[in-house]
C-alpha cells in the first residue's frame, strides 16, 4: 500500500483545543515582543491569566459501573406442561426443542449498499461491506468495515454479550440453524435458532435498501430468560494506523445530551444503564450505532481490548509491532428480548439525518451528532461544511474535483466578507503610530517608577485618555485578525470528519482528507504569509520587531500546516493569496500610502 495514498490522520481528541492555542500563542507572542524590542519605553505588563480546561461532564441520565446490572423481574417463564401427557407427546415435544446445525455455514446479504456475510457459527458477521467506500485511496476495493484481526480475537459484529463469559462463550461458538442459505437480496429476513434443551437462542434480522438492520433477539436459560445485549466488539475495517484507532469513542444520545467516551477513557464492562436513544461505536468517518425500540430499558456497556499492528505497513511481516486499543460496545435490553435497529455505515450527515431515534416525550433525535465538528467552534463548522456541501451539489458536483473546487468558492466568499477587518486593523495600526509621540512621552514621565510602584496606574490612566481622545482601541489591530481564527479552526474541525472529503481528489492530491503528498501546499503557504508580511504596513510596530515577526510567524504557522488535510491547506493557501490581492488594492489608496510613507520615515529615523 502506498503511504501517500494512506488517509490523513484524524484529529487526535483534544487536537481543535491545541490548534486553537497554537494559534492564540501566535498573536500573544506578536504582542508581547513588541515592548521586549522596542526601544521606547516599557508599557506596564498585563496579568496573565490562567488557562483551565473543564472536563465534560457526563450526561446527567447516564451511571457507570463495573458491576453487572440486577436481573430484571420481567422474565419469561417456560410453559408448564401437563402431567397428563403420553410418554409419546413429551419425547415429540423434546426433539421439538433441540435446534443445532451440523455443520457450519454461510448466508450472503446483498444490498445496493452493503454485502453482508453471517455464518451460522454464533449467528453472526465475518464480514460487512461497505460498496459505496473504498479501503485505500484509488484501490477500488470496496472497504470491510470488519476489523478481521480484532474480530478473530474479541468477537464478530452482531454477536450476543452477557456478563457471565462462559455463557457469552457458548452463545457466539453454537452452531445455529439459519432459515436462509446461499445470497439473499433486500428486502428480506434471515432469523437463527439454537436448543440444546437448556438453552433457547432466537436472532432475527430484517434487511432493506438502508444502512438500519433491524434486530430481534431472545435468550432463554433453564427456562428463565436471560438479558443478552447486541455486540459491535471492536473497531473497525477503516482504522490501520495508530491515530485512527486512538480516535475512536463510544457515544450514547438521550433527548438533547449527548455523551462522548474517548478511548483513554473506555474500560472494558462498564455499564451505562438508560433511558438512551442511540449508543454506538465510532471512529473518524464511520459507526456501528443501536437504536433500542424501549430507550427506557435499553443498556450500553463499553468494551476495550487491545491489538497488535505492524508499525510499517509496508513490511508488515519485517517490522516491528505497536499495541493500539480496539474499542467496542455492546447494547439492548435488560430483559429477555432485546428489539430494535442497528445503524452501520458512513456518518454522512444527509444519511444520519433520516435516521430517527424512538420519541421519548415528543423527542426523537436523529443520528447527526455522531458527527462530532468540536465543542468550541462546532456552531461554526456544522453550518459550515452544510453550505460546502450545498454548494458542491448544486454547482461543482459534476466538475473533476468538485469538492477541491467547492472549498475554493467558500474561501473567496469568506475572504471577501472578511476584507473589511484587515482595513480596520491597519486604520487601527494608523492612529497607534500617529500617537506614538504622546505615548512615548507618557511612558518616559513614569519610566523611573518601578512596575509595582501604585503610581504606575497613573500613567495607564493618561494612556487610556489619550486613546478615548484619539479614538483607539489599543487591541484594534489584533482583533480583526482573532476574528478570522474560528473559520480556520472550524475549516481544521469540519475536514476532520466529513466523510465526503474521505479520498476526494483535487488536481494532484488523491485526497482531500489527507495531507498534501508533495508538500506543495504548506510551502506556497509559507512563501504566501512572507510575501503578505512584507506588504503589509505595521503602524504599532517597531521596524526590527516587524522583520522578526516577518519570519517567526510565517514559519511557525508553515510548521503546522505541513501535515494538515489538504482540503484545509487549498483553504489556508488560497485565503492567503486573495488576502495579498486584497493589499495590494488597499496599498495603492491614499490610506494605504499614508500608512507606508509614515512607516519609511519611521525607518530612517531609526537608521
Amino acid at each position: 500500500m502506498d503511504p501517500t495514498q494512506q488517509p490523513g490522520p484524524p484529529p487526535e481528541p483534544g487536537s481543535e483545543k491545541r490548534i486553537l492555542l497554537a494559534f492564540v500563542l501566535t498573536f500573544v507572542v506578536i504582542a508581547v515582543m513588541q515592548p521586549m524590542i522596542s526601544k521606547y519605553a516599557k508599557p506596564p505588563e498585563q496579568p496573565k491569566q490562567a488557562q483551565t480546561e473543564t472536563a465534560p461532564q457526563p450526561a446527567p441520565s447516564s451511571a457507570a459501573t463495573t458491576q453487572p446490572p440486577a436481573q430484571s423481574p420481567a422474565v419469561a417463564s417456560a410453559p408448564k406442561t401437563s402431567a397428563k401427557k403420553t410418554a409419546g407427546e413429551s419425547s415429540a415435544s423434546t426433539a421439538a426443542a433441540l435446534k443445532q446445525a451440523s455443520a457450519e455455514s454461510e448466508t450472503v446479504v446483498d444490498t445496493d449498499l452493503y454485502r453482508i456475510t453471517f455464518t451460522n457459527r454464533g449467528a453472526q458477521v465475518k464480514s460487512w461491506i461497505l460498496k459505496k467506500y473504498n479501503h485505500d485511496v484509488g484501490s477500488g476495493k470496496p472497504l470491510e468495515l470488519v476489523n478481521q484481526d480484532a474480530a478473530k480475537q474479541y468477537g464478530y459484529p452482531l454477536s450476543l454479550w452477557t456478563w457471565d463469559a462462559g455463557l457469552r462463550n457458548q452463545l457466539n461458538s453454537a452452531l445455529y440453524v439459519s432459515s436462509q442459505q446461499g445470497t439473499q437480496h433486500a428486502p428480506s429476513r434471515l432469523t437463527f435458532d439454537f436448543s440444546d434443551g437448556a438453552l433457547v437462542v432466537h436472532k432475527t434480522f430484517s434487511f432493506d435498501d438502508t444502512y438500519v438492520v433491524r434486530v430481534e433477539t431472545s435468550v432463554e436459560q433453564n427456562g428463565k430468560g436471560t438479558a443478552a445485549l447486541v455486540a459491535w466488539p471492536c473497531s473497525f475495517g477503516d482504522q490501520t494506523i495508530p491515530p485512527t484507532f486512538a480516535n475512536a469513542s463510544v457515544d450514547h444520545q438521550f433527548g438533547d445530551s449527548v455523551e462522548r467516551i474517548n478511548v483513554r477513557k473506555i474500560s472494558s464492562g462498564n455499564t451505562i444503564k438508560g433511558p438512551i436513544q442511540w449508543a454506538g461505536a465510532t471512529d473518524q468517518y464511520f459507526a456501528a450505532v443501536f437504536l433500542p425500540d424501549d430507550p427506557e430499558s435499553a443498556t450500553l456497556v463499553t468494551l476495550a481490548n487491545t491489538i497488535k499492528i505492524p508499525k510499517d505497513l509496508e513490511k508488515p511481516d519485517l517490522t516491528q509491532t505497536v499495541d493500539v486499543p480496539a474499542v467496542g460496545m455492546a447494547a439492548g435490553s435488560l430483559r429477555p428480548i432485546t428489539s430494535g435497529r442497528f445503524f452501520v455505515g458512513p456518518k454522512a450527515l444527509k444519511i444520519l439525518d433520516e435516521i430517527h431515534s424512538i420519541p421519548v416525550s415528543g423527542n426523537a433525535p436523529d443520528l447527526e451528532k455522531l458527527v462530532d465538528f468540536g465543542r468550541v467552534f462546532g456552531w461554526i463548522a456544522r453550518p459550515l461544511f452544510k453550505w460546502l456541501e450545498w454548494t458542491h451539489d448544486h454547482w461543482l458536483a459534476k466538475s473533476s474535483g468538485g469538492w477541491g473546487w467547492s472549498i475554493l468558492t467558500l474561501t473567496v466568499i469568506i475572504t471577501v466578507a472578511v476584507a473589511p477587518l484587515r482595513v480596520t486593523s491597519m486604520k487601527s495600526a494608523l492612529k497607534m503610530q500617529r500617537v506614538q509621540p504622546q505615548l512615548k512621552a507618557i511612558q518616559e514621565k513614569y519610566k523611573k517608577y518601578k512596575m509595582s510602584d501604585p503610581r504606575r496606574q497613573d500613567m495607564n490612566k493618561e494612556m487610556g485618555e489619550l486613546y478615548k481622545r484619539e479614538g483607539i482601541n489599543p487591541a484594534g489591530g489584533c482583533i480583526p485578525l482573532l476574528l478570522q481564527m474560528p473559520f480556520l479552526v472550524a475549516f481544521y474541525s469540519m475536514l476532520g470528519v466529513a466523510i465526503e472529503l474521505r479520498h476526494a481528489p483535487w488536481l494532484w492530491i488523491k485526497d482531500l482528507s489527507g495531507s498534501d503528498p508533495w508538500h506543495l501546499l504548506p510551502i506556497l503557504i509559507i512563501v504566501s504569509m512572507f510575501w503578505l508580511q512584507k506588504m503589509t504596513p505595521q503602524g504599532g510596530m517597531d521596524p526590527m520587531q516587524q522583520k522578526m515577526m516577518s519570519f517567526m510567524m510565517p514559519v511557525m504557522l508553515g510548521v503546522m500546516s505541513w501535515s494538515l488535510a489538504a482540503g484545509l491547506s487549498v483553504y489556508w493557501l488560497f485565503s492567503q493569496l486573495l488576502s495579498i490581492a486584497q493589499q495590494y488594492w488597499i496599498n495603492q489608496t491614499e490610506f494605504g500610502q499614508e500608512m507606508r510613507a509614515a512607516m519609511e520615515k519611521r525607518s530612517r529615523k531609526k537608521d
